[in-house]
């Protein structure tokens, strides 16, 4: 399952966020390998789409896809020399796919911030210098490793990752992220074991006022390289405490189809370069995940791995088809199921019924 680590200094609404995310956790019966601690919420992700099946299927379950979201602790100014709860941070954001980074951009006299005034930039970067510097150590020790092997005999690969490590090294040092740094398909092959902080997705949460979260010409104080969402996340806590209903309302006449917290999780999910497929039939109508990309077999062993190593073909309806056509036995009358083998690349929307040998 996707994890993502929401960081952020004290007081910037990180813990809120979470808080408020968790209001949407789902049913963790149906993700038989997830441990849910206190720290971590399993949120839904909305889709839509898998409603429309589940009525046209009929099905008595409706299984959706879902997200992790962990509330990272500890992260204050020196972080990677251990101060705070550093090394738990660390330790605890190393584990994750993506980060939310959480940046305050409201004015609130009894919310006292930890620097004594708002800068959203700021702080970006000290939270920034806190990752790159954990990442310093991880990166020289990496390096001295290569060099090693490089000294009992150079291969085409070890100074390959030799310089993709010393220009990592060089960005660090200035406190910036290796995400920035460009890389061929044979280079990331290289460094796929080395695990830095600073080369996850970021998405940043900027935390304003109702009046600026309602802005369709928001101008994101970040700068235009870091992919940022406004959010008044009091706004989306108190949207949450009413009913389902009084929700669709409230978006309704602000017209907005989704929440914040709703744009959020898809935001995190399109970060990640993830799609949806779906199964559907009486039983049960549920969403899958898998990075774009993913041939039908891999796709296959998301749902059970025999059916990775057994499978035989795929049939699949796109999700629009399978709609016009009043489902699978519609669509099928009318030409729209196609038989698909081992190279087809799955698309988002695809409705599929696996065949596999058993």
């Amino acid at each position: 399952m996707l994890q993502v680590g929401i960081v952020g200094l004290p007081n910037v609404g990180k813990s809120t966020l979470f808080k408020t995310l968790t209001k949407k956790q789902v049913d963790c019966e149906n993700f038989p390998f997830c441990t849910i601690e206190p720290n971590v919420g399993v949120v839904e992700v909305p889709d839509t789409r898998l409603a429309k099946l589940s009525e046209m299927s009929g099905s008595q379950k409706l299984i959706p896809t879902a997200v992790e979201f962990v509330d990272i602790a500890g992260l204050v100014k020196g972080a990677h020399k251990g101060e705070g709860l550093g090394n738990k941070f660390l330790a605890n954001i190393r584990e994750v796919d993506m980060i939310v980074h959480v940046v305050r951009d409201f004015e609130d006299s009894n919310v006292h911030h930890v620097e004594g005034d708002i800068d959203p930039a700021r702080d970006v970067e000290t939270i920034e210098i806190e990752l790159a510097m954990a990442d310093i150590s991880t990166v020289e020790k990496r390096l001295a490793t290569v060099q090693g092997k490089m000294r009992a005999g150079k291969t085409k690969e070890l100074e390959m990752e030799e310089s993709v490590l010393q220009r990592w090294f060089a960005v660090l040092e200035q406190g910036k992220m290796v995400n920035t740094v460009e890389l061929t398909e044979d280079e990331k092959n290289v460094v796929t074991e080395v695990t830095l902080l600073t080369n996850k997705p970021i998405l940043y949460v900027v935390n304003v006022d109702e009046v600026t979260a309602a802005k369709q010409d928001w101008i994101s104080p970040l700068g235009p390289d870091r992919l940022a969402l406004p959010l008044s996340i009091k706004v989306e806590s108190e949207i949450m405490e009413m009913s389902p209903e009084d929700q669709e309302l409230f978006l309704t006449e602000l017209g907005l189809q989704l929440s914040g917290l709703d744009r959020l999780i898809a935001k995190c999910y399109e970060l990640l370069n993830l799609i949806t497929y779906f199964t559907s039939g009486e039983k049960e109508t549920r969403a899958w995940t898998i990075e774009r990309g993913t041939k039908a077999p891999q796709a296959a062993g998301v749902i059970h791995t025999d059916f990775e190593k057994g499978f035989i073909r795929a049939e699949v309806i796109a999700y629009n088809d399978f709609v016009e056509h009043g489902g699978e036995s519609g669509a099928r009358d009318n030409g729209k199921l196609r038989v698909e083998g081992k190279e087809y690349m799955m698309q988002d929307g695809d409705v599929c019924h696996f065949r596999v040998s058993t």
